[in-house]
């Protein structure tokens, strides 16, 4: 069994941001920046926002937060946003949801400028994702991609099972996967007859947030799991959504967590950031 970790992925990746960023700098006169985003203060949104200025930074760009109050009204923050949005000095623009419900985030995802949304979830991302046009993915989906890729695990031809249908994970990777040439089958809480399913699988990847929930049982001997799953177990300790201890025995490659897509997913939005300071240099 070969673990799939995810920080080799994730040096490569700012190794290769390192290489390609003085050429930009150049061309800007100043470095690449992102702003983050995020109203109120869940522990989940800050510890994500600390670890994605920490990666950013280390890669020699300027990342900032731009924190508004949870009870910030619509209007408020629609204009504050449009500034953000509209200033040539920010290059990326994460934005924490969901959104507080006096906000209508709908519609805010639709003002965000697509070549500064990082996370892929403007209108025109999501489409281009679908129609096969360049733009940006979700950082977490595109993150499973560059796992993949790095560890040379081929996708042409092969039986790829994705569980979890969200707009962050399992829709845009299954396309992602598509595009690959992968016969992709996406399951879901309502899928009947799952283990029949995903024993089929070559490659099998999980993004549903319960705990452990794929054992043995549901994977064939040598298959490849991915597990986007970060959970937190009875025992408070973190987790994914794969049995690792039982799985690692019957898989022929792995992912951990902690250590595994997670980790790779600031560094892909380090790369989505420095893609748009100058798509023409990349």
């Amino acid at each position: 069994m070969k673990e799939l970790k995810g920080k080799a992925v994730s040096d490569a990746i700012k190794e290769d941001i390192k290489k390609k960023l003085p050429a930009v700098e150049t061309m800007l006169g100043r470095k690449p920046k992102l702003v983050i985003v995020r109203c109120g203060e869940r522990p989940e949104d800050l510890a994500y926002e600390r670890n994605a200025i920490r990666r950013i930074r280390e890669t020699g760009m300027e990342a900032e937060s731009c924190v508004f109050p949870e009870d910030i009204s619509d209007n408020v923050f629609l204009r504050a946003f449009g500034e953000l949005n509209s200033d040539k000095r920010v290059d990326g623009i994460l934005l924490m949801r969901p959104l507080p419900k006096q906000l209508n985030e709908g519609f805010i995802i639709s003002c965000i400028d697509s070549e500064k949304d990082l996370d892929g979830v403007s209108p025109v991302n999501a489409a281009g994702l679908f129609l096969g046009i360049d733009g940006f993915a979700p950082c977490t989906a595109q993150a499973v991609m560059e796992l993949l890729s790095f560890y040379k695990i081929g996708l042409e031809g092969k039986n790829v099972v994705v569980i979890g249908r969200s707009n962050v994970v399992g829709k845009p990777l299954s396309m992602m996967l598509l595009r690959e040439n992968a016969t992709v089958t996406i399951c879901h809480s309502r899928t009947k007859d799952l283990e029949k399913i995903t024993k089929k699988a070559d490659i099998l990847i999980t993004a549903i947030g319960r705990p452990r929930f794929i054992t043995s049982d549901h994977i064939k001997r040598s298959a490849v799991v991915i597990d986007v799953g970060i959970n937190t177990d009875k025992d408070g300790k973190l987790c994914g959504d794969v049995d690792y201890e039982d799985c690692k025995l019957k898989a022929s490659a792995i992912t951990p967590v902690p250590g595994g897509v997670g980790a790779v997913t600031t560094a892909v939005l380090a790369k989505h950031l420095l893609l748009a300071a100058n798509r023409d240099l990349l």
